[in-house]
């Protein structure tokens, strides 16, 4: 943990080598009321299940388990969450043109080998009286989680530190994203290109295109999160710290072989 008192270490070192961002040591949840943070466990639970119910769905699934809401405060909260609705076909809402949108470049790829293909994500995580988000970047043919990173905020630095931190571990020759307007962002793409990776984006609420993250936040909600109450973020860093440890070092995946992700990706 942090030593504020240490005479030889700064505080940004000792962050540095526990691959803390100095930011997130002063973290706070981010704050709502008891019961719109109870409506969010329960919209991310149903949605782990059913990644295509948007808040009309969603509204209907409340009201009917005895939440009478109105289908705007879902959508208010699904926001906050940062979810949205899949589909298994091509979505024909209107895109955002804020941003230049890359073409997806994993439709019928040959997925054989570490290092060919990378991606990343942001998914919800329940703290006692509040809540951050978690980042993550995966290796698709290895599983292993490359880096992770907690944030109270859906700003784009923390998924800078995320990609830097992973970067400094290998180069993928293909980084799959989403179209959130973090990895759309200068700041993160940039480094993307300087290196000449290539970069693909799913479909705007595209089902299976980056599926192997979808599974790796189902395994982290179920055999983590669900089963544990977070006093706040540093506990959640520290439960989730072992966890990924885990999940990398000794959970075997049987799409592996039974094999570990450590296994494989520096087979």
């Amino acid at each position: 943990m942090i030593d504020h008192s240490h005479p030889d270490l700064s505080i940004s070192r000792q962050c540095e080598l526990i691959g803390l961002s100095k930011g997130a040591l002063y973290y706070q949840p981010v704050q709502k009321d008891s019961y719109s943070l109870h409506l969010m466990d329960i919209i991310d639970q149903q949605y782990i299940e059913t990644p295509y119910y948007g808040s009309r769905r969603m509204t209907a699934h409340l009201n009917r388990i005895g939440h009478p809401v109105n289908r705007k405060r879902v959508q208010r909260l699904m926001r906050t969450m940062g979810i949205e609705a899949i589909y298994p076909g091509p979505n024909l809402s209107k895109r955002r043109q804020e941003h230049k949108v890359y073409p997806y470049l994993l439709k019928n790829i040959d997925i054989n080998h570490p290092n060919q293909v990378w991606s990343t994500d942001i998914t919800y995580i329940k703290l006692r009286g509040g809540f951050v988000y978690l980042m993550a970047v995966i290796d698709w043919y290895s599983r292993y989680v490359l880096s992770w990173r907690l944030s109270n905020s859906m700003e784009v630095g923390f998924c800078v530190e995320g990609l830097l931190e992973a970067m400094a571990k290998g180069k993928p020759q293909i980084f799959n994203t989403d179209q959130g307007s973090q990895f759309t962002s200068d700041q993160f793409l940039r480094h993307l290109l300087d290196q000449e990776i290539r970069i693909s984006m799913d479909g705007r609420g595209r089902a299976f295109d980056n599926i192997f993250v979808e599974r790796l936040w189902r395994s982290v909600k179920y055999e983590e999160v669900y089963i544990k109450e977070y006093s706040g973020v540093k506990d959640a860093k520290s439960n989730l710290a072992k966890y990924f440890a885990h999940y990398n070092e000794s959970r075997p995946h049987q799409s592996l072989g039974y094999k570990t992700p450590v296994e494989v990706h520096y087979a």
